[in-house]
């Protein structure tokens, strides 16, 4: 029994352990989650299924292939036999007691029953006219350029990520604003209490800063609205816990970026580009390869029998026998029927089908070719352009930064005052504004800053979340 209880004991104890050791997951588990749950980058996994499928079907070409065949069903045929003139000497007689006049043999066979058939046929690609060379290279060039594009699908699935997770950083940070503000106004309350005891100030300037705290009481309640979206938007985008994903508490720090050797060569649309031009490459390839011949091997074994037949004919056998031929055979059958030998097949001329092919295919390549370059003079004005935004959003915190700190002494001055009674409630409030929104400006700042930064590493495919 106490055995029992011990363990019992230990399970109980076990479950509140094993619960609180949930943590809230980080950015880059976040990411890793969202990767798997996306369905585009899923469909995109799957249809690249389809090609490495192509593949193995075309190394599988030179495979033997082996078929067994069989039939059976009622047969009746009629063969029509009629030959020249033929004399045949009467005297001395080929067969004793029978008379074979001069004439011509003129009859026809009819032959029924049950038949049957089995064939059993094995055949193997010996040489393609090295057609399936050039595709298996197509194929291959095909299914990278696929699996390259799923990078940008990566890439916007971590853009999205790390935005909600800053905006739940930006929305934490306002909190905190939010809650500094409230408490230096339940400060100046009891200072502005005091003062309208005093005498010092009228009730309507009294009344002011109950109306900034009511203020910042319903942008408290705008807060907890935008928290809770936030939430909700990463649940979806990932599958985890919403309850995990409230214990999260980032903190919003600007992100440091320098282009270095990167270029848009290695952008992932530019790098899809030119695996299909390889790819069309080696398809004009396998299609010139239309008038090389064929080599395949086969061989065959074959069966056939009749059963149940009735052989007869329209006349007699041989002329002047007086006989027609009426037999009723228990079974033919012919086995085995063996045939082995190799063939080829070779395309003189093909109706000018291959020439077409080969220039269709030569126009998918430069067709290609022109998109790549087109791509690439977007990406580098796209790579100009998120270079002067991300230099752009640096100043733009060393400005935010420097306003705050003028809003904090400005605030801090005007409360001085207003303790003196210098200064009236409007004047305080209006600089407990400024000082909320230089603060939340240099936190927007900060959140556009990483905006501009991600956009600026996709710019040269070098998005890497660990340096977020």
């Amino acid at each position: 029994m106490k055995t029992l209880h011990n363990i019992l004991i230990g399970a109980v104890f076990s479950l509140p352990i094993s619960f609180y050791s949930q943590q809230a997951p980080s950015l880059q588990e976040l990411i890793n989650n969202a990767l798997l749950s996306n369905e585009t980058l899923n469909q995109q996994i799957l249809e690249n299924k389809f090609t490495k499928l192509d593949d193995e079907k075309l190394k599988d070409v030179f495979l033997p292939k082996i078929e067994v065949s069989g039939k059976t069903g009622y047969m009746h045929t009629s063969a029509h036999i009629q030959s020249p003139e033929i004399k045949i000497p009467s005297v001395p007689p080929i067969f004793p007691g029978a008379v074979f006049p001069e004439g011509q043999l003129n009859n026809t066979f009819n032959i029924s029953g049950i038949s049957a058939a089995a064939k059993a046929e094995a055949s193997m690609l010996i040489y393609s006219g090295g057609k399936v060379k050039y595709l298996k290279e197509a194929n291959r060039e095909k299914s990278l350029s696929e699996e390259v594009l799923t990078q940008k699908t990566k890439d916007e699935v971590i853009t999205e990520i790390s935005k909600a997770y800053d905006q739940l950083a930006l929305v934490y940070e306002s909190k905190k604003v939010l809650d500094e503000s409230k408490k230096r106004l339940e400060i100046n309350k009891k200072t502005a209490d005091k003062a309208l005891g005093y005498g010092l100030i009228t009730p309507y300037d009294h009344k002011k800063i109950e109306l900034a705290q009511a203020t910042l009481d319903s942008k408290m309640v705008e807060y907890e609205g935008k928290k809770e979206l936030l939430i909700t938007q990463i649940y979806l985008l990932t599958g985890i816990e919403q309850e995990l994903i409230a214990q999260i508490h980032p903190n919003l720090t600007p992100i440091n970026y320098e282009v270095l050797n990167e270029t848009v060569q290695n952008r992932a649309e530019v790098i899809a580009l030119q695996h299909g031009i390889n790819a069309t490459y080696f398809k004009i390839k396998a299609e010139e390869r239309w008038w090389i011949p064929k080599v395949q091997a086969q061989t065959s074994l074959s069966y056939f029998g009749l059963y149940n037949n009735h052989i007869t004919t329209s006349n007699e056998i041989f002329p002047g026998t007086g006989r027609k031929l009426d037999i009723n055979p228990k079974g033919i059958s012919v086995f085995p029927i063996f045939q082995a030998g190799i063939g080829f097949k070779w395309d003189v001329f093909d109706g000018n089908e291959g020439k077409h092919a080969v220039e269709k295919a030569k126009i998918e390549k430069q067709i290609l070719e022109s998109k790549q370059k087109d791509a690439i003079k977007k990406l580098n004005l796209n790579l100009a352009n998120n270079q002067t935004n991300y230099n752009i959003a640096n100043a733009q915190i060393k400005l935010k930064e420097k306003a705050k700190q003028i809003a904090a002494k400005g605030l801090e001055q005007v409360e001085k005052e207003f303790r003196y009674g210098t200064k009236t409630s409007s004047a305080l409030i209006d600089a407990e504004n400024d000082l909320q929104n230089a603060e939340l400006e240099l936190q927007t700042a900060i959140f556009n800053q990483r905006r501009a930064a991600i956009e600026l590493m996709k710019s040269t495919q070098n998005l890497n979340p660990e340096n977020l």
